[in-house]
C-alpha cells in the first residue's frame, strides 16, 4: 500500500507540472484547460491530436518506462507548435516543464500549419521506429525478463564465466522498481568516472531523490532450496536502493528455518550432507606439486577452461587451481607428472578477518566472514540457522553480530547497544519478530565465491529472479581464457536440475530468421503469387 500511495503521489506531481507548464496550450488545441491536469488523460489528448495510438498513454507513468514516453508525448505537443529545431526538441527533453511552460506562456505561441515534408515525415518514421523499439525493450527489460552476464567464477562449472543469461522477473513475484526514473538498461552506474574501479565517485544511472518502498507482486513460487537465484548484493556500499546494488548469481543452499554449517569444506544443511542437484558441480581449490611441467593447454583441451597459478619449487612445479570437481581432481591426480596432490582447507577454529591496512585496525567486512565475532572460515563454517519470516529470536550479546545488519539495515529499524541492554527503536528489548523471509546462497565454486560465508544472509526484498535460459556463451569474455564461442551452452535451461541438458539453439535461429525475414519471405511469396 505504501507504494501505490507513495506511486500516486508522484503521478500526481508530474501531472500538475504538465498542468501549470500545458494548460494553455491544450486551450489552443481545443480541449478545456482543466484536462492538462489529469494523469494519463492529458497524454491521451496528446495522442489523439497527433493521430497516435491512444494506448500508449498508458505508458507515461509508468516506472523506468514512463520519463522516455513523456519525453515522447512532449515532443508531440511541441510539433503541434511548430518548436521541431534540433535546439528546441533538446530543451524539450532535457527541460521539459520549463521549456514547455516558456512556449505555454509565450506571447507568439500559435499552433503550426504546415505539412511535414516527404524528408521529414521519413525522419519522424525512423526516429519514431528506433524510440518504440527501445520502449519496447525497457517495458521487457524491467517488467518481465532481464540479460545478466556471469563475469566470475563463484558457480563454475554450472554456469560458466562468459554466461549470459535471461532473467525471469516473474516466477518468485514482480519487484517493482525502487528508483523508477532511471536510464533503461543500466543496472548501477553509467561508466567509470573518476578513480578508476571505484564505483563510489561514478554518475550514477538513476535519480535517487524519485524513491518508492519495497513492493513485490505474489510469484506462482518460492524460492527452493538448491535453486539457482539472480539477487542483489545485500552489503553493497554504493548504491542505497535495494534494486540498484549489484546483481549476483548464486545457488540458495538454505532458506529460512534450515540450518547451514561448512565441516571441512564440504556443505551440510540441518545436520545433514548437502543434497545435490544432479547440474551441480561443486568444486574444490587444489594444490598440485609435480615433477615436471604441466602441458596447461591440454588440460585445457581435455577440462575445459580452468584457472590456474603455476609457481616453481626445488624439486619441481607447484600449481594452485582456483575450483576442481571430484571427478577432475581424480584424474589429474593419475597424471604421470602428479606427486602430490592436496585441497586446500583452512584450519578448523581459525577466523578469517580481512583488514584494509597493514597495521590491522579497519576490518575489510566484504572480505570477512560473517558474523566477526565467531571462529569461522570458509571451510569450517556454523552452525547457523537462517532466519524466517514471522519467527521471534531473543537477541543476546553473543548473537546480536549476527542480526544487527538485519534489523537496522534489511528491516530498517534503529538499533542500540547500550551499555549492554539492547533498544530497538528506543525500547528496550530482549527479542526481535523477523518481517520477512531470508536465504542463504552459496557458490558451486566453494572456495572461489563471496557468498553467505561473507555477506550472511540475502533478504526477500533482494531476490531479481529465476535464470531461465543461457542465450549466449563466450569463453575469455571477463577471464584470461582462450577466446571462443561455447555452442554447445547456447539456449540451455539453467534451473532444470539435469545434468545434461538440451540446447534448444536450432528453434531460437528460426524464430530470428522468421522475425527478420517476415517481410522478405512475404513480398517473396507476394510476387511468386502475383507471377503464377
Amino acid at each position: 500500500m505504501n507504494y501505490i500511495l507513495t506511486y500516486t503521489v508522484y503521478v500526481l506531481i508530474a501531472s500538475v507540472f504538465l498542468g501549470l507548464s500545458a494548460w494553455r496550450l491544450f486551450k489552443m488545441m481545443g480541449y478545456k484547460p482543466w484536462m492538462a491536469f489529469v494523469p494519463f488523460y492529458n497524454y491521451y489528448l496528446i495522442l489523439k491530436r497527433t493521430g497516435h495510438p491512444r494506448w500508449w498513454a498508458v505508458l507515461s507513468y509508468l516506472p523506468i518506462v514512463g520519463p522516455v514516453m513523456m519525453s515522447v508525448f512532449h515532443l508531440f505537443l511541441m510539433k503541434q507548435f511548430g518548436r521541431i529545431s534540433f535546439v528546441q526538441r533538446l530543451l524539450t527533453v532535457i527541460l521539459p516543464f520549463i521549456y514547455i511552460a516558456a512556449v505555454n506562456y509565450g506571447k507568439n505561441t500559435v499552433p503550426a500549419e504546415t505539412a511535414d515534408t516527404p524528408e521529414e515525415e521519413k525522419k519522424e518514421t525512423f526516429w519514431g521506429s528506433v524510440v518504440y523499439a527501445v520502449v519496447f525493450a525497457t517495458v521487457i527489460h524491467t517488467f518481465v525478463t532481464q540479460p545478466f552476464g556471469i563475469p566470475t567464477g563463484s558457480m563454475e562449472r554450472t554456469l560458466l564465466v562468459g554466461d549470459f543469461l535471461f532473467v525471469n522477473k516473474l516466477n518468485y513475484g514482480y519487484r517493482f522498481p525502487m528508483r523508477p526514473v532511471a536510464i533503461p538498461f543500466l543496472q548501477g552506474t553509467i561508466y567509470d568516472a573518476g578513480q578508476k574501479g571505484n564505483p563510489k565517485d561514478d554518475p550514477k544511472s538513476y535519480l535517487e531523490s524519485v524513491r518508492l518502498p519495497y513492493f513485490r507482486l505474489p510469484g506462482w513460487e518460492k524460492v527452493k532450496r538448491n535453486d539457482i537465484v539472480v539477487f542483489n548484493y545485500p552489503r553493497d556500499s554504493v548504491h542505497v536502493a535495494t534494486d540498484r546494488k549489484d546483481p549476483y548469481v548464486k545457488r540458495a543452499v538454505a532458506v529460512g528455518g534450515d540450518i547451514v554449517e561448512m565441516r571441512g569444506g564440504r556443505l551440510f544443511v540441518n545436520g545433514q550432507p548437502e543434497q545435490r542437484m544432479a547440474d551441480a558441480e561443486v568444486q574444490h581449490s587444489y594444490l598440485v606439486y609435480t615433477g615436471a611441467q604441466l602441458d596447461i593447454n591440454r588440460i585445457w583441451k581435455i577440462f575445459g577452461y580452468l584457472p590456474v597459478q603455476e609457481g616453481q619449487t626445488d624439486n619441481g612445479f607447484a600449481y594452485q587451481f582456483q575450483g576442481l570437481t571430484d571427478e577432475i581432481a581424480a584424474q589429474i591426480k593419475e597424471m604421470p607428472e602428479v606427486i602430490e596432490m592436496q585441497e586446500v582447507i583452512s584450519p578448523k577454529g581459525q577466523q578469517e578477518i580481512r583488514y584494509f591496512d597493514a597495521a590491522q585496525t579497519k576490518i575489510d567486512t566484504t572480505n570477512t566472514i560473517f558474523p566477526l565475532n565467531k571462529p569461522w572460515n570458509q571451510d569450517w563454517y556454523g552452525p547457523i540457522r537462517v532466519p524466517r519470516k514471522g519467527e521471534v529470536i531473543k537477541l543476546t550479546a553473543d548473537n546480536l553480530p549476527e542480526y544487527q545488519w538485519l534489523i537496522a539495515n534489511y528491516e530498517r529499524n534503529k538499533l542500540e547497544n547500550r551499555n549492554g541492554k539492547i533498544f530497538i527503536n528506543d525500547r528496550e528489548t530482549n527479542e526481535y519478530k523477523i518481517q520477512q523471509d531470508y536465504y542463504f546462497m552459496m557458490g558451486d565454486n566453494r572456495d572461489a565465491s563471496l557468498d553467505g560465508r561473507f555477506f550472511g544472509f540475502v533478504p526477500e526484498e533482494n531476490i531479481v529472479g529465476k535464470p531461465m535460459f543461457t542465450w549466449l556463451s563466450i569463453q575469455g569474455a571477463f577471464d584470461e581464457g582462450p577466446k571462443k564461442i561455447r555452442w554447445n551452452r547456447m539456449f540451455k535451461a539453467t534451473n532444470t536440475g539435469d545434468k545434461d541438458k538440451t540446447s534448444y539453439w536450432w528453434i531460437a535461429a528460426a524464430v530470428l530468421i522468421l522475425f527478420f525475414g517476415w517481410e522478405y519471405f512475404m513480398k517473396l511469396f507476394g510476387k511468386k503469387k502475383k507471377d503464377d
